[in-house]
């Protein structure tokens, strides 16, 4: 759809669907699980009812946790969940029925949905500002924060088949300061298989089952506005959620320093907003105030950026065949081999995977292939779009070609034109990236250590 087309299709649905409201939230306890849906309503035309159950698997026992407890959390999962269906219309107001909210988290849900749809409103060409993209009126009790002690051993961790998650249950699984407790949302093969290769199971796991409403999709087929929304702040949510339940005082992310760089340089469009350090320090502020006072949600892997955590992850190699970073080949578990995520990937850890074995783990030799040219160069920063992925630096990428290939005489294709004769500049850029921890992270003392053991080791 071309530019025009699709402001005019915003303006049409904004005008079409004025409001979008939270109406109501309900939960059950059935055979150890809690059951949770969600009623939201889109201005009386359409309603949706997504839901999400979590199980117990004796971590807690759901009949004396404090059903205020419960309540404040799946309020606030609700909250996060809403901007999915709220994004097919984009409608001006949205009224929260369920619980009222003080002028600080209204600017603070704002902010949220805002900068976590920064990409989604620069691909269906919206122009809005934080001031005009929508109200939020409120109504009902406030909500109280809880004070409940929590294990400080505990640590839950977010696992989702990726590198980046892999290389923090590795590191923690050997301390003995922490018990682990994998989460993991909706299970992929690929999920299952990192917790099962680090020594965990399902069991020795926390899992949510998460069911969007099909009506959703339905209305994406029928033209209504659709793109990339804020999952890492629904994970921040739900994995806090898991936390409270378990005992379990920390949740150790795995999102990098690199998280934290602008996807349209010289903008805040980021679409990695909600692993940001920013996010981060945001969440915690309001997780502490409005939620939960004692629960310490940090990225483990924040000190770090994408070459320190590849060149760690390729020290274990029983991951090597079994790792899945690819979102277009997640539900099969297979490599696309053509999207920006496949080919950073295979970039990000030649410095220290031998390409022989790389092509053994993506089925094919990416290199060779001339269709990711105009990916490589965004990767690259030779357009100064990078792409809408979770993908690192162009300083991070450049410096790892610059090392896996400037002594090679055999250059695959798609690096032909890359600029080896900036050699000093690329091994500047390498021993600095792979040397240099990032200051700005909120790990406590203990896990620091365990970062610069490894990089020391």
């Amino acid at each position: 759809m071309k530019r025009q087309n699709r402001q005019q299709k915003s303006i049409e649905l904004r005008k079409q669907f004025p409001f979008f409201s939270f109406q109501k939230y309900s939960y059950k306890i059935n055979n150890e699980e809690l059951e949770v849906e969600f009623l939201f309503n889109l201005s009386n035309t359409y309603f949706f009812r997504p839901s999400f159950k979590i199980a117990s698997n004796n971590f807690f026992d759901f009949t004396i946790i404090d059903k205020s407890l419960i309540n404040n959390f799946v309020f606030h999962i609700g909250m996060i969940e809403l901007v999915s269906y709220w994004k097919a219309s984009c409608s001006k107001e949205v009224r929260i029925e369920t619980h009222l909210l003080d002028e600080y988290q209204v600017s603070w849900w704002k902010k949220l949905y805002f900068n976590g749809l920064g990409e989604f409103f620069y691909l269906n060409s919206l122009e809005v500002t934080i001031d005009n993209f929508m109200n939020i009126s409120s109504k009902g009790k406030p909500l109280k924060p809880h004070h409940c002690m929590l294990n400080k051993n505990n640590v839950l961790v977010p696992v989702g088949g990726g590198k980046d998650s892999i290389v923090t249950l590795e590191l923690l699984k050997n301390s003995q300061s922490v018990r682990l407790i994998p989460f993991v949302i909706n299970p992929l093969e690929a999920s299952v298989r990192s917790i099962v290769t680090s020594g965990f199971s399902l069991n020795d796991s926390i899992v949510v089952e998460r069911h969007l409403d099909p009506q959703l999709l339905k209305l994406n087929r029928q033209g209504f506005l659709n793109g990339h929304t804020p999952f890492s702040a629904l994970l921040a949510f739900v994995s806090s959620f898991a936390a409270a339940l378990s005992g379990s005082k920390y949740v150790a992310l795995s999102n990098e320093s690199s998280a934290n760089e602008s996807t349209i340089p010289g903008s805040k469009i980021n679409h990695q907003y909600s692993k940001s350090f920013e996010f981060e320090e945001d969440f915690n502020h309001y997780l502490k105030k409005y939620v939960h006072e004692n629960i310490y949600y940090f990225s483990f892997l924040r000190p770090l950026n994408e070459l320190q955590i590849a060149s760690i992850f390729s020290l274990f190699d029983v991951h090597h065949t079994g790792f899945r970073s690819c979102n277009v080949g997640s539900k099969t578990g297979t490599w696309c081999g053509r999207c920006p995520k496949c080919l950073f990937t295979w970039l990000i850890l030649s410095p220290f995977i031998p390409q022989k074995k790389l092509e053994h783990i993506f089925g094919k030799n990416l290199l060779e292939n001339n269709s990711l040219r105009t990916i490589y160069q965004e990767l690259t920063g030779i357009d100064k779009t990078k792409p809408f992925e979770c993908v690192g630096t162009p300083q991070e990428v450049n410096a790892a070609i610059w090392k896996t290939f400037s002594h090679e005489k055999n250059i695959p294709l798609l690096i032909t034109d890359f600029a080896f004769h900036n050699q000093k500049q690329f091994a500047y850029d390498f021993e600095f990236l792979t040397n240099t921890l990032n200051n700005l992270h909120h790990l406590p003392e203990h896990f620091l250590q365990i970062i610069k053991k490894q990089l020391n080791a």
